[in-house]
């Protein structure tokens, strides 16, 4: 689990929830699948309408242009962002996400990260955090506005009530080019180290060549593309 801190400014979250206010909401239900509709009780903005895409494909850009978000998922195909709403009463129950969707281009993507950007400050509303089951126990997450978590999409989590205001956030999910978690995780800690050896002006290039060497083979060896 990774936590992005302000992959959106506050002058963008403030930008998107003014857009936002203006376009048709519908019940999350519908883009539900199996088990996870019975449990889903939110408002989804409509993927079909203008601005709700092009406000999809400006956070498109903003996860590409994110160097940590890049590193940690090593993304393959991005599911277009989701916009929801959860206002008092609202909640998502225990669930997981889907293993296949399919894309507006009808391509087929596995998920195997979910990403949740929060677009409410944590004191805009009361309850409303996302509770994630993993091999440490349930975590709590409840970040501020422009913050995100990316966590894997097989894990069973759900979005606690809220009980007083509204919790906006967009959703979206990624298929990575390396499939399997422990060695995503492993080659993430990787280029962290390779980030923080070329800071240091005393590390000779050879070293740097020799990592650099090291990490794109593997990821030339298990790549799924």
């Amino acid at each position: 689990m990774h936590v992005l801190k302000q992959l959106l400014t506050k002058t963008e979250v403030a930008e998107f929830r003014q857009a936002l206010q203006h376009v048709p909401w519908l019940d999350g239900k519908g883009s539900a699948m199996g088990m996870a509709a019975a449990v889903k009780h939110n408002a989804q903005a409509d993927r079909d309408h203008h601005q709700v895409q092009l406000l999809a494909n400006r956070l498109l850009a903003k996860f590409g242009h994110n160097p940590s978000l890049m590193a940690a998922a090593l993304p393959h195909r991005i599911y277009p962002p989701c916009f929801n709403s959860y206002a008092e009463g609202g909640h998502y129950g225990w669930h997981v996400d889907a293993a296949i969707m399919r894309l507006p281009d009808q391509q087929i993507l596995r998920s195997d990260l979910s990403i949740t950007v929060f677009l409410s400050e944590p004191e805009d509303y009361q309850g409303g955090e996302l509770v994630i089951q993993t091999d440490f126990g349930e975590q709590s997450v409840k970040l501020a506005a422009g913050d995100a978590v990316l966590y894997s999409s097989a894990t069973l989590h759900q979005v606690m009530p809220v009980t007083a205001g509204q919790r906006v956030a967009a959703i979206s999910w990624l298929q990575s080019m390396i499939p399997g978690t422990a060695l995503r995780e492993t080659l993430y800690q990787l280029d962290l180290s390779i980030q923080a050896l070329a800071g240091h002006s005393g590390i000779e290039r050879a070293e740097l060549d020799r990592l650099h060497h090291i990490y794109h083979n593997l990821i030339r060896q298990h790549a799924q593309v």
